[in-house]
């Protein structure tokens, strides 16, 4: 049998993770997209929304899409930053920041049953073999 290459092993694994949020995200009416952005806003003090793509990874024309999307369905509000007359900053709704604690609740819920699964030790090592594959590709040690 041949040996599974790393990055077969990230996307398999991120894949069984996407799918497993996608399918939790169904009983609340939602997807994973939307619960991580819901995530990645600041429930308190709004994130200006050219921030928001970088902090998650994402392009600009999806995340736009999510974004439309969300405030059609009462989830955010747009107003203009008061700091940056031509930026916009992104507010969680009630309906939003209950939505968010749902997300929130979910990934926790995850955290723990991999927690009670793997050893605190493992799981340092894979904290660590991550931040080397993050620190790789920073540095643009590979291509």
């Amino acid at each position: 049998m041949k040996e599974a290459t790393i990055d077969y092993a990230l996307r398999a694994t991120w894949q069984a993770v996407a799918r497993m949020y996608n399918e939790e995200a169904k009983n609340f009416d939602s997807t994973m997209a939307v619960g991580f952005t819901l995530l990645s806003i600041d429930p308190k003090t709004g994130t200006p929304s050219t921030s928001l793509g970088p902090k998650m990874g994402m392009e600009a024309t999806s995340l736009s899409r999510i974004l439309k999307s969300m405030e059609q369905k009462g989830l955010i509000l747009r107003k203009p930053n008061p700091n940056d007359g031509r930026g916009v900053l992104i507010y969680l709704t009630d309906f939003g920041l209950e939505k968010r604690n749902d997300s929130k609740n979910t990934v926790l819920r995850f955290n723990e049953a991999v927690k009670e699964e793997v050893s605190e030790e493992k799981l340092a090592n894979f904290f660590e073999v991550t931040d080397a594959i993050n620190k790789l590709i920073a540095d643009k040690k590979l291509y």
